[in-house]
């Protein structure tokens, strides 16, 4: 025994040297956290047979901008968050390459607020109204078990609001640095007694401008986001919360050739300027759950939300094709009104005398969005609203079904099942319709059933090793299915779901306070792959391709080297490629699909490989210092392969001192980021019909702030 066990530290010691470990940068008591995102109920992610990263909310609101969520993701192996260096656009997110081919909006990934979602039924989600300086932490899970979602959940990204603490806190934090870029956010949180009952709240504002790093890139937000808890009785609890953005008028550069992008990387396509690409976003959105336990078995949550969001949108579509009578127009209006309700009873039991926990749930989400599409030009005037060219009422909902469970079946021995079933139907009624642009009203219906299982063995009270399986599914989005290839009126009902089976493989191992590391390998294989059929005009359609097929390998690390010094290494693996020829529209612009897409070719948006690590020392007071540095592989820009982004290297350094002065923390610091100031293109914008995928990234850049929090 004591000979095996030797063995066992030895691995261990093995592992933390060759840097397979953990995926998130933490604190060494932070290394055991509970997560609630992959099975519904408080537990250790390292009990549960999937991969599961926690990124805590420091990653995302100490030391940084604090505005965009690919600040704090790094660490994640598997995970692609792209800053676009365009806050008219979201950031680009891929999970295992799922979401990679989205070239606006986030697609493929489930998103998640305090358990509200920010993925629509139809699959698109966002993430511009996250508010980072009052997260408590964000859980990421891969592979199979984001099925147990529904629709588009080829990962799960979750952002929760800390709750609030006694005592009190007041927090005022600012940054400035490159390109005119300041953030300055006011947060308030504590807690106390009402009427008998325990209350606590968190509730922060954030206000952000930038000219930005491209001409004609200028951005402002202003994001309000707040939570208060409320027990109710013995074993209730009332959670309210509330979430607004408003960001008028972002500017638009657009992507740029590869000749452009080697003549001069800042520069916006000119039509940007001659169109005034831009766009604005006015979004609410509130949201109550209650919760009630009746001792340490049953518990009931239910979870109700509603809201509303506003985007008008400035495009570069020339005025040419919209001659045609059946053009949308190049300017999007959208009111979206939103709501959703999600009920689940968990049970914890026992079976066979073993524990076992059981949960069983449903949720209602619904879209109700009002678009219209009006021509970007009055006479000879570029960039204003003219005629009216489209008007349609779209309504999508998703109805599902879920069942869980996890049992302990034997002393080493546990397993996670469950099973969803999803029902998605979108409806859509026309309200312009003319002699020459006929009724495009129609309706279409998604059904699925996704099941998935995992094991896992506990090898030693340090070694956990696990394996899983299941099958997920994608429906097109409401602008997937807007438009047919072959020119005619109505929705593409020719468009099927993707379907995914999706496999993995790994080993956890956890030794507090000192390391904790993750190994994995998956594959997934899909059918039925959303892909663009032609683009021209400004209007994009699509089709199902054959199978393709995702398999590759993540490894992490997260140790304490000493009292003061700490790191963090990720790197990712990934073959993604098509797994059957299929033919595509290739041209610019291109209105036939006749371009043969061969096996073997790579699927656009996706670096082979990435590789991440960070040295962090210091201690919770006193001076702290970091030096980080990013890996990422080449990256095809298309179908074809016939563009790619080329590799490149970063580092990034920064600094801060913190002292605590009477009930006062002080926290100030500064970073630097592309240290070395290389040229790179840190995001691609797959397919686009006019050949300019490239979103070229920052030289060097300096940020400077500070922090002041102050307890009553």
């Amino acid at each position: 025994m004591l000979r095996i066990r030797a063995i066992e530290r030895a691995a261990i010691g093995v592992a933390v040297l060759a840097g397979s470990g953990a995926a998130v940068a933490v604190s060494p008591t932070e290394l055991g956290t509970v997560t609630v995102t992959a099975t519904r109920v408080d537990e250790s992610s390292f009990e549960v047979p999937a991969s599961i990263a926690v990124v805590p909310g420091s990653e995302f609101n100490v030391d940084t901008l604090g505005v965009n969520l690919s600040e704090g993701l790094s660490a994640v192996p598997g995970l692609v968050a792209r800053n676009r260096q365009n806050y008219a656009q979201d950031l680009q997110i891929s999970i295992r390459a799922f979401g990679a081919r989205s070239a606006f909006g986030i697609r493929g990934v489930r998103l998640y607020a305090d358990g509200i979602p920010a993925t629509q039924p139809d699959g698109q989600g966002q993430v511009s109204h996250f508010n980072l300086a009052t997260a408590d932490r964000v859980e990421v899970v891969r592979g199979p078990f984001s099925a147990l979602y529904g629709n588009s959940s080829g990962g799960v990204l979750e952002i929760f609001t800390a709750d609030g603490a006694d005592p009190e806190k007041l927090s005022f934090a600012a940054a400035a640095g490159s390109f005119n870029t300041w953030r300055a956010n006011l947060g308030v949180s504590g807690a106390m007694a009402v009427a008998g009952h325990q209350l606590d709240y968190n509730l922060g504002y954030m206000r952000f401008e930038t000219d930005g790093f491209r001409d004609h890139s200028e951005a402002q937000r202003d994001s309000v986001n707040g939570k208060v808890n409320l027990k109710v009785g013995s074993g209730g609890k009332l959670t309210l919360m509330l979430n607004s953005l408003s960001s008028p008028d972002t500017q638009d550069p657009l992507g740029l050739t590869r000749e452009q992008v080697d003549q001069d990387p800042s520069q916006a396509d000119a039509v940007a300027e001659q169109f005034d690409t831009r766009k604005s976003i006015d979004q609410t959105q509130v949201g109550a759950v209650y919760e009630h336990q009746w001792g340490d078995a049953h518990k009931l949550r239910v979870l109700g939300y509603g809201g509303n969001r506003q985007i008008e949108q400035f495009l570069a579509i020339p005025t040419g094709p919209q001659n045609s009578s059946t053009h949308s127009g190049g300017v999007i209006d959208l009111n979206n009104d939103f709501w959703g309700l999600d009920a689940r009873w968990s049970w914890r039991s026992r079976l066979a005398r073993r524990p076992f926990t059981l949960v069983l749930g449903t949720s209602y989400d619904d879209l109700s969005q009002h678009r219209r599409g009006y021509e970007n030009f009055v006479g000879d005037q570029l960039g204003v609203r003219g005629d009216k060219r489209r008007d349609e009422i779209n309504d999508v909902y998703d109805f599902d079904q879920y069942l869980q469970a996890n049992w302990s079946f034997a002393e080493q021995w546990s397993l996670l099942a469950g099973v969803r079933h999803s029902r998605v139907k979108f409806e859509s009624s026309d309200r312009y319709v003319t002699d020459e642009n006929p009724n495009d009203s129609g309706s279409a219906t998604y059904s699925e059933t996704t099941p998935v299982a995992g094991l896992l063995y506990r090898h030693s009270p340090v070694l956990h090793l696990y394996a899983a399986y299941g099958s997920g599914f994608e429906t097109p989005t409401l602008v997937e299915l807007a438009y047919r290839p072959d020119g005619g009126s109505g929705l593409n009902l020719d468009l099927d779901a993707a379907r995914t089976n999706n496999a993995e493989i790994g080993a956890k191992f956890m030794v507090l306070p000192y390391v904790r590391a993750e190994l994995a390998v998956f594959q997934a294989q899909t059918r039925d792959e959303l892909v663009v059929a032609t683009n021209s005009g400004g209007r994009a359609t699509y089709q199902n391709a054959g199978r393709t097929r995702r398999q590759g390998a993540e490894a992490s690390l997260n140790a304490n080297l000493g009292s003061r010094l700490h790191a963090v290494l990720a790197y990712s693996w990934i073959k993604a490629e098509v797994d059957e020829d299929y033919l595509a529209c290739t041209g610019r612009p291109c209105a036939d699909a006749v371009t043969l897409i061969r096996e073997g070719n790579r699927l656009p948006g996706v670096p082979e490989s990435s590789l991440y690590g960070a040295l962090r020392w210091g201690n919770d007071t006193g001076w702290q210092a970091t030096l980080d540095a990013t890996h990422v592989s080449a990256v095809p820009v298309n179908d074809i392969n016939s563009e790619s982004a080329p590799s490149y290297h970063l580092v990034g350094v920064s600094g801060a001192y913190v002292v605590d002065v009477a009930r006062t923390r002080i926290r100030g610091f500064v970073s630097v980021d592309n240290l070395l100031d290389d040229d790179y293109v840190g995001s691609v914008i797959v397919n686009d019909g006019n050949g300019r995928y490239y979103e070229p990234g920052p030289g060097r850049t300096v940020l400077v702030g500070f922090r002041l929090d102050l307890n009553h």
